[in-house]
């Protein structure tokens, strides 16, 4: 069975877009005593279409419209009409849909019950599409009755302020030591981007071992060898290629770029977004179960047949571009969840697009580097392995990894959505069931579709099953209650205080914390103690692997519990701002950006503070605003260390001054 991609796709895309191009407003109007009529409109922009509440199954969500509490106060009279609609082909989602351009209107008649009721809430749930990208939002509107006849915006509940005005502005004093960290987190960051090039090579190296482009690769540097009567063309040919190869999945990184340069937030927004990180999730379970053998995920098959025909149509380098995106196109069943770990691992704030870039440039260069290799030492093409069943157990064993990983994305969800399903405990116990289940397959007690009839366990993979097994035996004392952190997988699983059992507190290794800014301070001005403000995520690998690794050190635990006051600020929380806390931030280029979630509000609070979007991030400040050392991000025990009897050193000399 075949699953074309067009549909999870762009779904992808609903996250990839930062302007808004709806926006809403209502109006009233009083029947009589006790009913009323609410009009909402969306305003379209060009080029974009919101779909109608109406659709078939298969093709865009539906406009939704949700009232709270109806029957308690009001009743509804009817269902929500609409306005007049389109319908037609949607290249999209490639059935027919039905939609509105430039403006819709949306009617409900309602009877009030309660003679007190002033105001109604109601979500709207809606996406949108242009001819490139679709968008899904949720948005709260809040109806006054007493409205009538009056448009009035959906955010009009919103505070609208001018950047320099911000109540997150705070002042800071000696912000030149935060300049002097840019040179040493550059080199940390440079070191942190050659690592992620070096995991997007070895994840085009096991795409080279899997069954779409292992038997690629003789065939392929055979027909340049032999294609011309002039060698060294064939050579030639056969490195262009591959440098094609590195080009194409070099340019599937460039549309981040254009992301990034429009809100350095965007990218930890996508990564830390609840709906997205679902959506991974669902992903990455059909990527595990096409790598198991129950279908096949593809690209459309016109796609390569349209590229392999223009290739041999055009010739020359331009015909070996299109060769090698024929390649990229057919190999996609195997590349494509390889790729989707490599995106979905890279997108967030520290680095921006530039480190998917490098990632995506490494796999190319590994996948690339046989064909020009073969070409240049075709002796050598007799010293490659035969294709056999060896192919199929890579596959399955990336299914099981892909499978193990899906369950990060869910972890993330549950984390930033605050659910409380997947605790820490439930997680690991959920990895050592995947793993043990690899051990058994590796063993040869379980079969997938596409494994023979009989199973020769090989040496090899008895070693490999038997390190899989003990890998999950690992795994068992984190079931139980006060499991230290593990060392291999810190930062995958959730926080320790993210558990089943009962903890002393919420905050890291039950240190004590304050998540607002105001109360931290508050707490430092009162007991005369520096602030260690902590720029942290629900979702953030590396913020868990400084708690895990770095603060669970005796002495540094020692420092941070007696000395500072700590002050963690989870930049991906999503939970709804009091309504007197929400705003609108209207920036001097005329930009504006909703503040309503306490998330959105630490990190608007961290790029105007400290103009930067990563995380971890940590600054040690005095009570007063002044800064005590260079800021820290990601690191090890030492310098941590060392950095923190630097910053109370300075605010000793403070306090004697």
């Amino acid at each position: 069975m075949k699953i074309k991609l067009s549909f999870l796709l762009s779904l992808f895309s609903f996250f990839l877009f930062s302007q808004e191009p709806i926006s809403w407003s209502y109006s009233v109007n009083q029947i009589d005593n006790n009913q009323y009529e609410l009009i909402i409109t969306a305003e379209i922009a060009p080029k974009w279409s919101l779909y109608s509440q109406h659709l078939k199954e298969g093709g865009a969500y539906p406009t939704e419209f949700i009232f709270s509490n109806p029957d308690a106060n009001f009743t509804l009279l009817g269902e929500v009409t609409e306005s007049e609609t389109v319908t037609k082909f949607d290249p999209i989602f490639e059935v027919e849909q039905t939609f509105f351009k430039n403006q819709a209107l949306f009617t409900q008649k309602i009877k009030v019950i309660n003679p007190s009721l002033e105001t109604i809430d109601v979500s709207i749930v809606y996406q949108a599409c242009d001819d490139k990208v679709c968008i899904f939002r949720e948005i709260d509107l809040t109806i006054d009755l007493n409205q009538k006849n009056t448009p009035q915006l959906a955010t009009n509940n919103l505070k609208l302020i001018n950047a320099d005005s911000n109540p997150l502005k705070i002042q800071l004093q000696n912000t030149e030591l935060l300049e002097l960290a840019s040179s040493s987190q550059s080199k940390s960051s440079q070191k942190g981007s050659w690592q992620l090039f070096m995991l997007g090579f070895l994840g085009g190296l096991i795409a080279l071992l899997t069954p779409c482009v292992f038997p690629m690769i003789p065939l392929t540097v055979s027909f340049f060898t032999k294609q011309s009567k002039n060698k060294r063309k064939g050579i030639l040919n056969a490195i262009w290629y591959g440098l094609f190869i590195v080009g194409i999945y070099w340019a599937l990184s460039l549309p981040f770029h254009f992301l990034d340069s429009i809100d350095p937030e965007i990218l930890n927004t996508i990564s830390t977004n609840i709906w997205l990180n679902g959506l991974f999730f669902v992903i990455f379970v059909a990527f595990a179960f096409s790598f198991f053998g129950f279908y096949e995920l593809t690209l459309p098959s016109s796609w390569a047949n349209k590229m392999d025909a223009t290739s041999s149509k055009i010739g020359g380098i331009i015909g070996i571009f299109f060769m090698a995106l024929t390649l990229a196109i057919v190999s996609f069943s195997c590349t494509g969840p390889i790729l989707g770990s490599l995106l979905a691992g890279s997108l967030t704030a520290e680095g921006g697009a530039f480190q998917l870039t490098l990632g995506m440039t490494g796999f190319g260069l590994a996948l690339a580097l046989p064909f020009a290799f073969f070409a240049l030492f075709p002796n050598l093409l007799n010293s490659l392995p035969k294709s056999g069943g060896w192919m199929t157990t890579t596959k399955v064993v990336l299914g099981f990894l892909e499978l193990a990983l899906a369950f990060k994305f869910l972890s993330n969800a549950d984390l930033v959505g605050n659910w409380g399903i997947l605790k820490r405990e439930i997680f690991i116990g959920i990895w050592a069931i995947i793993f043990i289940g690899l051990a058994i397959y590796l063993f040869g007690k379980w079969r997938f579709p596409h494994d023979p009839a009989q199973v020769k366990v090989s040496k090899s993979r008895w070693g490999l099953g038997l390190l899989t097994l003990a890998f999950a035996f690992y795994l068992v004392p984190g079931l139980l209650p006060a499991s230290k952190p593990f060392t291999l997988l810190s930062g995958f699983p959730p926080p320790t205080f993210y558990s089943i059992y009962p903890q002393e507190s919420d905050c890291p290794l039950g240190l004590n914390c304050y998540k607002d800014y105001a109360m931290g301070l508050a707490e430092a001005t009162k007991t005369n103690k520096p602030i260690l403000l902590d720029f942290t995520g629900w979702a953030c690998v590396n913020c868990r692997k400084v708690e895990e690794n770095v603060w669970s050190d005796p002495e540094i635990f020692r420092l941070l519990n007696e000395n500072f006051v700590l002050i963690s600020l989870y930049i991906d929380d999503r939970k709804k701002l009091p309504e007197a806390d929400r705003l609108v931030l209207e920036y001097e280029s005329g930009k504006k950006k909703e503040i309503t979630t306490v998330g959105q509000k630490w990190a608007t609070f961290q790029t105007l503070n400290f103009e930067t979007a990563s995380q971890p991030y940590y600054v040690m400040l005095h009570p007063d605003g002044t800064v005590l050392g260079p800021s820290q991000q990601y690191t090890d025990i030492a310098t941590y260390k060392a950095w923190l009897k630097q910053g109370l050193t300075t605010f000793d000399q403070l306090v004697k001054n």
